[in-house]
């Protein structure tokens, strides 16, 4: 006999539990999968090539909006959730949900899904979406490449294509973001990394995926997703906490697990946060994780602001910080006004299709553009509502460089952003303890 679940998920953490919890646990049979945060994933299913001997069929995926109805359809008994970013509030209304539909609500700990490596491995979380993690991550492995070391960076899956053929991924060219045919999202996550010469491995089977990276590195660099724990146990845990948004780092799921299991927290953008609140946060670290090696820094904003004096300017900003991240501006926006852009062009006016959607369900978005790509059509959605903005320049703070990628054919300004830290022990050092095993 087995126990008949549901998986809730949004295309990542849904996956790499079912491989590491369900089909180590035959006793636990997963029915279908929901899925919520990415557009499209409910018309595909999970094939049965990635379940295991114990599946004969695909398993479905449908949207979440239809969960009790799929509990009572499939006579669940648990419901497991399995994706991030989500205040503690919201976590509780879906259990309440499931349990009012009579079944059981489960969320799986560290020990049942992180992953073991034969190599030393480092680990970048946040407890936010929009955080400042990559920055960092991207520091940490330039340090590793520059002193002699093979870096393996492991990136949170983001697999919106075909599952079978993303089982295992790697990205060490331009040329393998195209042959993967990468959404815009998947995009501003592995192209920084290759545009510096690394290497970064993705995908749906993380066991596949670590076996791969381990192969050919020395060590293993954990890039995280939104909020999200590590898939693999790290040696050095690293968790960075966003100065703007103080108090989120104990409200949302699972980035709390992040700020009370890290070794090391990096609190970013301090030099733009309101000094009262920062005290605030630095006072609840001090309570709440005094064990902890605690670091300040500042995301420096970079760009031709000379460029962008005087016009009307229309900001992308990166797609998932914005959108279920929840904030109402990003890097582009701030050097935008920054350098004195006479107007900063309100989107929601011209947007079509996919984008006008998605403008309308985050309501908070009003002076940027979310760098939405999760489909042809959605990327000719954003190049239709760039074109009908007609803004005099196009700021583009994606880390996908959306301006390449949709051919605009107006003036662009890039913005990169630079990882500084202004207190605390060194991070390169704490990085080079932890491998050495100090």
């Amino acid at each position: 006999m087995s126990f008949r679940c549901i998986v809730m998920g949004a295309a990542g953490r849904d996956f790499h539990d079912f491989q590491t919890f369900f089909r180590s646990h035959p006793d636990f049979r997963v029915l279908c999968f929901t899925a919520e945060q990415i557009p499209f994933i409910d018309q595909r299913k999970f094939p049965k090539s990635l379940a295991g001997p114990d599946y004969d069929e695909d398993i479905p995926i449908y949207n979440e909006g239809r969960l009790e109805e799929l509990i009572h359809e499939y006579r669940a008994e648990f419901v497991f959730l399995s994706y991030s970013d989500l205040p503690h509030a919201e976590v509780m209304h879906k259990a309440s949900r499931v349990q009012a539909a009579g079944a059981s609500f489960v969320l799986l700990g560290p020990n049942h899904t992180m992953l073991e490596s034969t190599k030393p491995v480092v680990a970048v979380t946040a407890v936010r979406t929009g955080a400042g993690k990559s920055p960092i991550s991207q520091l940490v492995a330039g340090h590793l490449v520059k002193g002699g070391r093979r870096a393996g960076v492991l990136r949170h899956p983001m697999p919106y294509g075909d599952l079978e053929k993303q089982a295992v991924q790697r990205f060490a060219t331009e040329a393998d973001l195209d042959d993967h045919e990468c959404t815009v999202e998947e995009r501003e996550e592995y192209a920084p990394y290759v545009e510096r010469g690394l290497v970064i491995f993705a995908g749906v089977n993380y066991q596949g995926i670590l076996d791969a990276a381990e192969g050919e590195s020395d060590v293993i660099l954990w890039d995280g997703g939104n909020n999200d724990t590590p898939f693999v146990r790290p040696k050095l845990w690293i968790a960075v906490l966003d100065a703007l948004r103080p108090g989120h780092e104990v409200g949302f799921y699972p980035g709390e697990t992040n700020f009370r299991a890290a070794d090391v927290l990096v609190v970013n953008k301090v030099d733009q946060a309101d000094p009262a609140e920062l005290d605030r946060m630095m006072s609840r670290i001090a309570a709440e994780r005094p064990d902890a090696a605690v670091i300040t820094a500042e995301l420096a904003v970079v760009a031709d602001e000379d460029a962008i004096r005087g016009k009307r300017v229309l900001v992308i900003e990166d797609g998932p910080t914005t959108t279920h991240g929840g904030m109402a501006f990003g890097a582009g926006h701030v050097v935008a006004r920054r350098a004195g852009a006479a107007e900063l062009v309100d989107p929601r006016p011209h947007a079509v299709g996919s984008i006008a959607a998605t403008l309308a369900k985050y309501t908070h978005v009003t002076e940027i553009l979310p760098a939405m790509g999760y489909s042809d059509e959605q990327r000719a959605d954003l190049a239709e509502t760039v074109r009908r903005a007609a803004p005099d320049v196009v700021v583009d703070a994606s880390p996908a460089r959306v301006a390449r990628l949709l051919g605009i054919d107006l003036p662009v300004v890039e913005v990169d952003y630079r990882f500084s830290q202004r207190s605390g022990p060194d991070l390169l050092d704490l990085v080079e303890a932890a491998i050495k095993g100090d």
